[in-house]
């Protein structure tokens, strides 16, 4: 039975192309697989991408208003090298091999598929550093394993390549037979160069036909100063090699910076305890605290209370590729001595008011 392609589009007999372009196009983005999930979806794209291949085709079209879809002398349209990817990209749309899935044993052909390239997979790993390597930013020299496009041959695998026999180069093997309801052909990937349309004739030496080789080597990795645990840097290329002239994948590297026995980061400051004695909280002083800059003095001020912050400006984790740092704060804990010498518990009695054998010491406060 002939199909009505004006029907099935929506468009009327005198329809102007730009009008069945736009009707397809709506319709297309509608019945698309990818989104329409019914189980005629796929059915009716083809449908609908049948008809508008042939409205759309001046001379097709003219055979289909005189004859129907069936086409002269009723042998039906020959879209045999007919590109539907090509097609639909004129659309605006890109189905990748949607159209080699959808339309495998649909009677359309396809033009030669080349192999396309591939990328290669992404590698991924974890260095640790210290937190006062993250502070001032390091080098790491970190070994990996991985495979590399074969440089011998390019990646191709072999020296030279010779077209398929098999499919003439197309990829693809075609064949049509004849039934009671009509002319039906398929489309299937050739076997023999799995879809290339090109036979690999002496093997590389160097990859042996694989196109990679696999490699070790050793990778210097940059980790820039005030970078945080849990981060990743990517070192762009470094990762599996990929297929058929596709790029290389990329290597991801994991930061984890290890706790460090002085500093606990939170953000760009730096918090750290401050032991003191019991004498300097009350009478002040200098002590010396550790950066990652060195020793640096820090002034205590008479009558300091334990758990007291004291703030030292801009000596905290720089700011991750920018300006500026942080800042480290000191928290106070004071000593207080476990044993007491005579004369000292007697200036403490004597510091709290109390005299020699009047009263009980009750500690101090």
């Amino acid at each position: 039975m002939s199909k009505d392609y004006y029907k099935i589009l929506g468009v009327s007999k005198n329809a102007t192309k730009e009008e069945i372009k736009r009707a397809y196009k709506k319709l297309a983005k509608k019945y698309h697989p990818d989104v329409n999930k019914d189980s005629n979806a796929a059915e009716k794209f083809k449908e609908i991408s049948e008809a508008a291949a042939v409205l759309t085709d001046d001379q097709k079209r003219a055979q289909y208003d005189q004859f129907g879809s069936t086409g002269p002398a009723g042998r039906g349209f020959d879209f045999s090298g007919f590109d539907f990817r090509e097609f639909a990209s004129g659309f605006g749309f890109d189905f990748g091999d949607l159209f080699e899935d959808i339309f495998s044993g649909f009677g359309f052909g396809s033009r030669k598929r080349k192999a396309r390239p591939r990328r290669g997979q992404d590698l991924i790993t974890k260095i640790k550093i210290s937190l006062e390597e993250a502070y001032k930013g390091t080098t790491i020299t970190l070994p990996v394993q991985k495979s590399e496009t074969c440089k011998a041959c390019k990646g191709k695998g072999y020296e030279h390549f010779e077209t398929c026999k098999k499919c003439g180069g197309r990829g693809v093997i075609q064949s049509t037979r004849r039934t009671p309801f009509g002319i039906f052909s398929t489309t299937t990937t050739c076997n023999e160069c799995q879809g290339t349309g090109e036979i690999g004739k002496n093997p590389c030496k160097k990859c042996h036909g694989e196109g990679v080789v696999f490699v070790k080597k050793d990778l210097e990795v940059k980790v820039p100063a005030g970078i945080y645990s849990g981060m990743k840097l990517r070192l762009e290329g470094e990762g599996e090699a990929g297929e058929h002239g596709g790029r290389s994948g990329d290597l991801y590297v994991i930061v984890e910076v290890k706790k460090d026995k002085r500093f606990t980061r939170e953000g760009n400051d730096l918090h750290t305890e401050l032991p003191i004695s019991f004498a300097t909280a009350c009478l002040g002083g200098e002590v010396i605290i550790d950066t990652f800059e060195g020793k640096e003095k820090l002034r205590i001020k008479p009558g300091t209370q334990d758990h007291a912050e004291i703030t030292i400006k801009g000596k905290g984790m720089p700011e991750l590729n920018g300006r500026g740092k942080g800042n480290i704060i000191a928290h106070i804990s004071i000593i207080i001595p476990k044993k007491l010498s005579k004369k000292q518990a007697e200036l403490l009695r004597e510091f709290e008011g109390k005299k020699k054998g009047k009263g009980k010491f009750l500690g101090v406060f």
